[in-house]
Protein backbone atom coordinates (compact mmCIF):
# COMPACT_ATOMS: atom_id res chain seq x y z
CA UNK A 1 0.00 0.00 0.00
CA UNK A 2 1.45 3.39 -0.92
CA UNK A 3 2.55 5.52 2.01
CA UNK A 4 0.27 8.35 0.86
CA UNK A 5 -2.92 6.37 1.57
CA UNK A 6 -2.41 6.04 5.36
CA UNK A 7 -1.32 9.67 5.48
CA UNK A 8 -4.50 10.73 3.67
CA UNK A 9 -6.64 8.63 6.04
CA UNK A 10 -4.96 10.26 9.03
CA UNK A 11 -5.59 13.68 7.49
CA UNK A 12 -9.29 12.90 6.92
CA UNK A 13 -9.73 11.56 10.46
CA UNK A 14 -8.08 14.67 11.91
CA UNK A 15 -10.40 16.89 9.84
CA UNK A 16 -13.47 14.92 10.93
CA UNK A 17 -12.51 15.18 14.59
CA UNK A 18 -12.00 18.92 14.25
CA UNK A 19 -15.50 19.25 12.76
CA UNK A 20 -16.98 17.00 15.47
CA UNK A 21 -18.19 14.58 12.80
CA UNK A 22 -18.36 11.70 15.27
CA UNK A 23 -21.44 12.86 17.15
CA UNK A 24 -24.06 10.55 18.57
CA UNK A 25 -27.01 9.54 16.47
CA UNK A 26 -30.43 10.64 17.52
CA UNK A 27 -33.74 9.01 16.76
CA UNK A 28 -35.56 10.71 13.88
CA UNK A 29 -38.86 9.88 15.56
CA UNK A 30 -38.41 11.00 19.17
CA UNK A 31 -34.98 12.68 19.18
CA UNK A 32 -33.53 10.39 21.84
CA UNK A 33 -29.79 9.68 21.82
CA UNK A 34 -30.46 6.11 23.02
CA UNK A 35 -29.72 4.48 19.67
CA UNK A 36 -28.25 1.03 19.07
CA UNK A 37 -26.63 -0.19 15.88
CA UNK A 38 -27.83 -3.65 14.81
CA UNK A 39 -26.98 -6.04 12.00
CA UNK A 40 -29.83 -7.06 9.74
CA UNK A 41 -30.53 -10.54 8.37
CA UNK A 42 -29.01 -9.61 5.00
CA UNK A 43 -25.83 -8.23 6.59
CA UNK A 44 -26.91 -4.61 6.40
CA UNK A 45 -26.68 -2.17 9.27
CA UNK A 46 -29.77 -0.71 10.91
CA UNK A 47 -30.44 1.44 13.94
CA UNK A 48 -33.03 1.07 16.66
CA UNK A 49 -34.06 3.61 19.28
CA UNK A 50 -34.10 1.93 22.66
CA UNK A 51 -36.37 4.68 24.02
CA UNK A 52 -39.28 4.44 21.58
CA UNK A 53 -38.54 1.34 19.49
CA UNK A 54 -38.33 3.16 16.14
CA UNK A 55 -35.93 1.48 13.69
CA UNK A 56 -34.32 2.74 10.48
CA UNK A 57 -31.39 2.12 8.19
Amino acid sequence: MPASIPQEVDHLLDAALEQDAFTRLSCPSCGSAHVAQVLGDNGGISYVCTACGHNWS
